[in-house]
């Protein structure tokens, strides 16, 4: 029975079963119904039995797309009464309402296509935004409201803007107004001087960008006018190293072959320059005037995100018959690209908040450590004990009198519990952590771009990390041919070079012979018998010339500027010297297949949108025109090129790709697949690469539909793909390539040293799934002994649910999987795989997408408690690092677009070892220290304002006045609580020779409730002593009181400060007897508060020492016997 227990669901009645929470009859009857034939069988029958996959009977009663809400179905369901409005509800509510309100406000006017007539804006039917533009966060009006906003947003400001409100109330007042509302003012001065000044830079940075001047086209010349006021359908002129101010359909250009090179790095991450391809008509006209001479526009489709596609078309309305031209990716110049070569002319299509840059711009959210989190939890347990001591006190009063008025003076007394500098000081220690790390001349070039999050370096236990240019230097090396038969690699490569010198020396009479076969293609499964018997010198010339041919690669001449286009081919081997030629594609793979080929023998010497050269070894130009070219897409994983040799006429598909998408395409063969898992655990990247001769029936017939297609406007990319697809028919195979990813230095101790410091390492990555496998094994991701269980391809729900079963009975082993089954099992068993994944030492996701990548980040976050790192260097990596608790980019070659992004920018990836073992545990620790030391300093002073009006009958009357608790907080104790920043448990060096050491801190032991309660104790048996004591040695007068616990205070938080430090510091001595020295400089002064005549005195001295004794000698002596009998692990390593 359980064997023919399938997982899809029949519904046989819809309407009960839609909802989880329905009426239990109803679901019996449900049941009673659907018995007989409960499951339909789609897939393989599955043992179910084995193992139920935590899914209870409901959940298959519901159908596929309802399954994944269950969970949260669940929660919804949920009584909402008064518990769960005061526990939260109220906020959720508050949200709700501001973001209705928000999106009325906002509410975006729909995109729509557009018609852009060429030089004439006010044509256009509808107002489009205006280019300019602004990254600030706010105007003049809103500076103020938003600032305060984001400031008391936070309970502990809220907290502290309410108490010295409080003090403008009479009856409430307690001491002076200044003592409450100049920490508050300062700390709001601070922050808003801070948000002004980068808000300031900003402005500059807009305007100077919005004020670039730029020239326009108009019937009467020339003019210049600024990038804020250019409209859709201005004629711009760019030149080169401008930048493009909006996008725009690239109309001519100043280059004579009509194409022109853009820089992209600031668009999408890539460092390599783009080929742009201006329209054929308006660039065969004699002059510039002439684009107002004639009537023309252009049809552009809606503006959206995707920066790699495009689709339009071109019309010329005053030719007899109308030219009509399809516009693609290749005719667009994007807003914020550069323009390498020539002078570019192009029509505006989107301006501002419609220009592809802006519409991918995410803004990156604000960031809150875990630190903080758990400081804004002890800060609340710390308000409640507050009321809970005035209620008290009030309580032993006996509710006298107006004894509402008493409590709000007793919260307000006890308000110093909640330190106000404890703001502050976390503040400038994490400024203080981000000095230290970018002035760390172990890992130079680091830049701290976030400073509010350096603790989390200190508690991280998932690193999802890129592979491509992070552990992988993006340095591509050809190291592999294979022809079927014979294999070349590094060491035989002048085996190949001789075969191609022989090939080219004699006359060859192969291009007449592949011709022939290539005119009866009908034929071609009957050629195959014979060319299976070729030599290998000509099967060695034929792949080496696919592999010059079919690229997307030019050469690029430094030394004389526009040589490439310019030169006729009968003098290009004058001009195409050697030594300052450099090669420019939008993958490093095509340029190191173009180099290779060059190595052996066949140079790409020149290119243009029509014809490339290759020079032979023995010097001979070889010209070929280039009549179509398939781009690489992430869809077709293959690329295409129809060229056409001018020697002999014959016309030639070449395509190269990867072997999931050629192996249909290629005639049949039995090595092509065993050959590319042999190179993949090599860890090269294959690339199978084919050619199909065509007569010139077959390819005119070919280019009349393909036209056709490209002006197609509904469905314009299937029809073209259908189009070159029936090209794509029994190719002739003629090599496999294998080129080599470089690791990056010391990649592998880096993992070694993060896997034993406890963090989990998951790497996602866009490559093939044998090629990132590979690569796992390859820098240690995957240790040796350790198994690897790689995912089956799953496409729906059943053969998820059999895979995940399989994958549960292994243990100990690392996962591989790919996005598309990855999706599939999230849609369906998202909280069981996530639990499984979890457990693995380590996880590799191959061709995962940008989108893909920051949705693991999220799902780790959403299942797991735990704080997540993401790194990577590209573009694509953007999205991961900003959703990611904490953001690491690489500057890498792929340009800056992720370092820009991050939180951390490092220049190579071994530096993130010293990052988190050194930097994060000294951030994480320093800081815990620091924060519960500034509650301290709070709550012994609370302790000691208690014991005071409990003996003097509960009256709310201040202990300390004035300038003493001012000057308490800041200049008594501030240098030496703030120079915990200097401390340190571990030395570097230990740290990084024991990465286990950082076990303990994603713990969180440093700052715990327990740690706190501990704190809380000190504080109430200090305050008490040094209350008590004062009071039982005071004589006759109040003052003296308060002049032998003030100062028996200050000591005690000096000696404490010394108590609490585990390494000492140069500074930190400087500090505590700076601070010594300010406080009895000080007591020439404040005669106001203390008699000057008694504090000379012996009494004086040894009562206050006698009291600092008792309260310091016993903490000590504790934390002696502590270090004795249960030393910390870290010191038994220092020792």
């Amino acid at each position: 029975m359980a064997d023919s227990i399938p997982l899809n669901p029949v519904r046989k009645n819809s309407k009960t079963i839609t909802y989880y929470n329905s009426a239990r009859r109803s679901r019996l009857d449900e049941e009673e119904l659907i018995k007989p034939s409960r499951y339909s069988l789609e897939d393989e029958p599955s043992n179910l039995d084995e193992m139920p996959l935590m899914m209870s009977e409901e959940g298959f009663e519901n159908d596929e797309s309802d399954y994944q809400t269950l969970p949260r179905a669940r929660v919804n369901q949920r009584q909402r009464g008064l518990g769960w409005f005061l526990l939260g509800g109220w906020k959720v509510l508050c949200g709700s309402c501001c973001d209705c309100l928000a999106h009325v406000c906002r509410r975006k006017k729909e995109l729509k296509a557009r018609t852009v007539w060429l030089g004439c804006p006010e044509k256009c039917e509808e107002k489009y935004p205006k280019n300019a533009i602004k990254n600030q966060k706010y105007n003049i009006f809103t500076f103020v409201p938003g600032v305060l906003y984001q400031q008391f947003k936070f309970f502990l400001n809220l907290y502290f803007l309410v108490v010295a409100c409080s003090q403008f109330v009479p009856s409430l007042k307690i001491g002076y107004l200044y003592t409450y509302w100049a920490p508050l003012g300062f700390v709001l001065a601070v922050t808003m001087a801070r948000e002004a000044v980068d808000e300031v830079r900003r402005c500059q940075r807009d305007k100077e960008m919005n004020s670039q001047l730029y020239s326009k086209l108009t019937v009467r010349g020339k003019i210049q006018v600024k990038s804020s006021d250019i409209q859709v359908g201005d004629l711009i002129i760019v030149d080169k190293n401008q930048r493009i101010p909006a996008d725009m359909i690239f109309l001519r250009t100043s280059e004579k072959n009509g194409a022109c090179f853009i820089r992209t790095d600031q668009l999408d991450g890539e460092t390599d320059w783009k080929l742009k391809v201006a329209v054929g008509c308006t660039q065969r006209l004699p002059a510039v005037g002439d684009l107002f001479s004639i009537s023309a526009y252009v049809y552009a489709q809606k503006p959206q995100l995707d920066i790699h596609s495009f689709e339009g078309n071109f019309t010329r309305e005053d030719s007899d018959p109308q030219i009509h031209e399809s516009l693609s990716i290749e005719n667009t110049l994007w807003a914020s690209t550069v323009v390498a070569s020539g002078t570019v002319i192009g029509v505006v299509i989107y301006t501002g908040k419609e220009t592809r840059s802006v519409l991918n711009t995410s803004y990156a959210k604000n960031k809150v450590g875990l630190l903080d989190l758990e400081l804004n939890r002890l800060t609340k347990a710390l308000f409640v004990a507050q009321v809970v001591l005035s209620v008290v006190m009030v309580a032993l009063q006996g509710f006298v009198g107006p004894w509402f008025r008493n409590l709000f003076r007793f919260i307000v007394l006890f308000s110093y519990i909640i330190p106000i500098s404890l703001r502050v000081n976390l503040d400038m220690g994490k400024s203080a952590y981000g000095w230290m790390i970018m002035k760390d001349e172990n890992i130079p070039g680091t830049v701290v771009r976030t400073s509010t999050i350096p603790e989390e370096l200190g508690r991280l236990v998932y690193l999802l990390t890129d592979k491509t240019g992070t552990l992988t230097q993006n340095e591509m090396i050809f190291k592999r041919l294979h022809l079927g038969t014979v294999s070349y690699g590094t060491d035989t490569m002048d085996e190949i070079q001789s075969h191609i010198v022989q090939s080219y020396a004699q006359v060859t009479s192969q291009p007449s012979s592949s011709s022939t076969s290539g005119s009866t293609p009908s034929r071609k499964t009957q050629t195959s018998g014979p060319k299976v018997r070729k030599s290998v010198s000509s099967r060695i010339h034929e792949a080496v010339k696919a592999i010059a041919l079919c690229h997307n690669v030019t050469p690029v001449y430094e030394s004389h500027a526009g040589v490439n286009g310019e030169t006729e081919s009968a003098e290009a081997d004058q001009d195409f010297s050697d030594d300052n030629r450099t090669y420019q594609a939008s993958s490093p793979d095509e340029v190191a297949l173009v180099r290779w080929t060059e190595s052996v023998g066949l140079t790409l010497v020149n290119r243009d949108l029509t014809s490339l050269q290759l020079k032979t070894p023995s010097g001979q130009i070889l010209s070929f025109y280039i009549l179509q070219i398939f781009p690489f897409t992430s869809e077709s994983k293959r690329m295409g090129i129809i060229v056409r040799e001018e020697s002999t006429g014959d016309i030639t598909f070449y395509m190269k790709g990867a072997d999931v998408a050629m192996a249909s395409i290629v005639q049949y063969n039995d090595w092509l697949e065993e050959e590319c898992g042999n190179m993949a655990r090599e860890g090269l990247r294959t690339l199978v690469v084919a050619k199909k001769s065509l007569s010139e029936e077959q390819y005119q017939d070919f280019e009349n539909r393909y036209n056709q297609a490209k002006l197609s406007i509904h469905d314009r990319a299937l029809k073209v793909a259908a189009v070159v697809e029936s090209l794509e028919r029994e190719m002739e195979l003629l090599c496999l390539t294998g080129v080599e990813d470089q690791l990056q230095a010391d990649v592998r101790p880096t993992l070694e040293l993060l896997r034993n410091a406890g963090i989990k390492i998951w790497m996602l990555t866009g490559d093939k799934l044998e090629t990132a496998t590979c690569i796992a094994k390859s820098s240690h991701l995957v240790s040796r002994n350790q198994d690897i269980h790689v995912f089956k391809p799953v496409s729906n729900r059943g053969e998820a649910h059999l895979e995940l079963n399989a994958f549960r009975r292994k243990h100990d082993c690392a996962l591989v999987i790919s996005g598309d089954s990855l999706e599939v099992c999230l849609r369906y068993y998202e909280h069981e795989f996530v639990e499984l994944a979890c457990q693995c030492p380590a996880v590799v996701c191959c061709r995962c997408s940008p989108t893909q990548k920051a949705q693991i980040v999220t799902l780790l976050q959403q299942h797991t408690a735990n704080r997540t790192c993401a790194i990577g260097d590209g573009g694509n990596d953007v999205s991961m690092i900003q959703a990611a608790h904490c953001g690491i980019g690489i500057e890498g070659k792929e340009g800056k677009q992720a370092s820009l992004a991050a939180d951390f920018s490092i220049t190579q990836f071994k530096h993130i070892g010293r990052l988190l073992m050194v930097h994060g545990r000294n951030s994480y620790k320093r800081s815990a220290a620091l924060g519960q030391f500034v509650m301290h300093r709070g709550m012994i002073i609370s302790t000691m304002q208690a014991v005071f009006s409990s003996i003097f009958f509960f009256a709310s009357v201040p202990l300390y006045q004035g300038f003493l608790m001012v000057g308490y907080a800041t200049i008594y104790t501030m240098f030496p609580v703030f120079s915990l920043v200097l401390d340190q448990d571990v030395k570097p060096e230990m740290a990084l020779l024991y990465p286990e050491l950082y076990k303990d801190l994603t713990k969180g032991r440093s700052l715990s409730f327990k740690t706190f309660l501990i704190w809380v104790l000190i504080s109430v048996y200090q305050g008490g002593i040094l209350m008590y004591g004062a009071l039982v040695l005071f004589e006759s007068e109040f003052v003296h009181v308060v002049a032998i616990s003030f100062t028996a205070l200050i000591l005690t938080e000096l000696l404490m400060v010394a108590l609490t430090i585990r390494t000492w510091h140069w500074l930190m001595v400087v500090a505590e007897f700076f601070s010594l020295g300010c406080y009895l400089a000080s007591l020439a002064f404040l005669n106001e508060y203390f008699d000057l005549s008694f504090i000379t005195t012996w009494p004086f001295l040894w009562k206050v020492s006698a009291i600092t004794l008792v309260s310091c000698l016993p903490l000590y002596i504790i934390k002696y016997l502590k270090r004795k009998f249960s030393p910390p692990s870290y010191s038994k390593l220092s020792s």
